[in-house]
């Protein structure tokens, strides 16, 4: 089986990319030499997992359907994760897939794929940086199957603290980046919610932590961002322990370096790695395992890239890019014109620069904070409340429309308001 470009990860950039590649070859080449590759069937926005994790936004409505996907946009899609890549014979191997509720039910065995050019998008994973007990008791939001798995838990643990003598829930969420922040504003959303649906008698209380090791939550962002989001958590009663390293985890309880924090439930939203598997593709990684790339994003294997999360790209001052969303975003739609100067035989020379264009972050129901870079001056411009708030849910719609068009993507925000105001807000089930 031969692909003249072959995607591995349908994450942001990942799906955008082979849209964007889809559509510009059009219905007659588009299948044929455009192939997308992911573990999933469905696509979610990953900035909304925390969303998917409290039960404030259904999956089975938000996902969108990879083979819809490729048939709109003109690009195949199988469903795959990576086992093993040859780069110098531009080959890539695709492990078998097995039947979830039946062990060892083979549904699609191994696979070769040959391709021309290849990216690479896998994404990352979470880094647990050797924390005793993490791997094991708590829980990640990497994807749409770990969000779910979590509330079907929370929910669980919100009808067993309903029904406990001591009607109370600890959470504790370590890592105070956009994810830690933006779960523990949504659990309070979820809680409020729950309330309403229990009697006076099974009223409880829910005590929430957010941990982070540096001396302030969101450390990347300007101090003003980070001390309204502080302030605003507070305010929903969220502690909140900066300068605290989590030392230990176990079944009901989290050490950290300045005493113990009892914990029902642990959420770990603290750094990214990159899955240890990509040290064994013959393509040079760093210390969090993200491949190597130069300034067109290029791997030192001719012909493939990598792009996002899973690519440790160079930025200024010698950092790297951030694992963000618009850098994804900026990546895919870059390398849809370097591949199509290559499609047409022609010479590339630009290079990928990155455009900051600031950073949102939700913090509940109608509230936000955010810094929006000025494209003329190159100020920053410090945003919050509900301004904030539609305008982080207006790059979830800008995402849907790269991949879905326009009128699509209107409907589709309609249908979903009209299901909101139907069913309710919190999913139950």
């Amino acid at each position: 089986m031969f692909y003249q470009y072959v995607i591995v990860g349908g994450g942001a950039g990942g799906v955008e990319l082979a849209a964007r590649l889809g559509r510009q070859f059009g219905r007659e080449h588009g299948r044929n030499k455009v192939l997308l590759i992911d573990r999933s069937v469905f696509h979610i926005w990953k900035p909304t997992l925390h969303e998917v994790a409290v039960g404030t936004l259904n999956p089975q409505q938000e996902g969108l359907s990879y083979s819809i996907l490729a048939r709109r946009n003109n690009f195949s899609f199988t469903v795959g994760s990576l086992a093993g890549l040859d780069a110098a014979q531009k080959q890539l191997t695709l492990a078998a897939v097995y039947a979830e509720d039946k062990e060892h039910e083979l549904i699609i065995p191994e696979r070769t794929i040959s391709f021309e050019r290849c990216i690479l998008a896998i994404g990352s994973g979470s880094n647990f940086f050797n924390t005793q007990g993490a791997a094991e008791h708590a829980y990640v939001l990497e994807n749409a199957q770990d969000a779910q798995r979590f509330q079907h838990h929370l929910l669980d643990l919100f009808a067993k603290a309903a029904y406990s003598p001591q009607k109370n829930l600890n959470v504790v969420i370590i890592g105070g980046g956009a994810t830690g922040v933006e779960l523990a504003a949504e659990l309070t959303e979820a809680y409020h919610e729950i309330l309403q649906t229990f009697g006076t008698a099974q009223r409880f209380d829910i005590h929430i932590s957010l941990i982070e090791s540096a001396p302030r939550i969101l450390a990347g962002l300007p101090e003003t961002v980070s001390s309204q989001a502080t302030v605003a958590l507070q305010q929903k009663g969220i502690q909140v322990l900066t300068g605290r390293r989590a030392e230990e985890i176990g079944r009901d309880f989290v050490q950290t370096d300045q005493g113990r924090l009892q914990a029902d439930v642990v959420v770990w939203a603290a750094g990214i790695k990159a899955a240890d598997s990509n040290q064994n593709y013959g393509l040079p990684v760093n210390r969090i395992n993200q491949f190597e790339v130069d300034a067109q994003l290029q791997t030192p294997a001719d012909g493939v890239y990598a792009m996002g999360d899973c690519a440790a790209c160079k930025w200024e001052n010698d950092k790297l890019l951030p694992a963000r969303a618009q850098v994804a975003h900026q990546q895919a739609t870059y390398l849809t014109r370097l591949l199509k100067a290559h499609d047409a035989h022609q010479s590339f020379s630009d290079v990928f620069v990155y455009k900051d264009s600031g950073s949102l972050v939700s913090l509940g129901d109608n509230k936000g904070v955010g810094n929006l870079m000025g494209s003329l001056s190159g100020k920053s411009f410090f945003i919050e409340g509900l301004v904030a708030k539609w305008m982080y849910m207006s790059l979830h719609l800008m995402h849907h429309r790269a991949i879905l068009g326009t009128p699509k993507t209107v409907l589709l925000a309609f249908a979903r308001l009209a299901q909101r105001r139907v069913s309710g807000r919190l999913k139950l089930h």
